[in-house]
């Protein structure tokens, strides 16, 4: 099952770039989060955490519930939290759902650090 699952999320003849990324962050489970870059590696383009980052810029226009507030930069930084409704609202929702964040930085980031490798594969 889960060689299945990362087989379609990393075909390059699926939907398109974006809709992989998309089906990857909805399966971040809450109270954890991952990286622009392992979303990136996972969907086979390593190169591409930047790409990520658009498409989390773009997930509100998405249909269905695209949890973009928990993909965050390499350092556990909330890098996107301009892109959301208020510059707190990223942090707020993230605080929901147990994840304590300073000064714009997961705290314990490795403890909640979520990779798509080690949990779909």
């Amino acid at each position: 099952m889960k060689k299945q699952l990362k087989k379609q999320l990393t075909n390059s003849d699926n939907d398109g770039f974006f809709d992989r990324v998309y089906d990857v962050v909805r399966l971040i489970p809450a109270g954890r989060v991952t990286t622009y870059g392992a979303i990136a590696r996972f969907t086979g383009a390593p190169k591409a955490a930047r790409m990520v980052g658009w498409a989390m810029n773009a997930s509100h226009l998405q249909p269905g519930f695209v949890p973009a507030h928990r993909v965050v930069n390499r350092n556990g930084l909330l890098t996107g939290k301009h892109h959301f409704r208020h510059p707190d609202m990223m942090q707020e929702l993230l605080e929901s759902e147990g994840i304590a964040v300073e000064n714009d930085r997961i705290v314990e980031f490795s403890r909640v650090f979520w990779d798509p490798y080690k949990e779909l594969i």
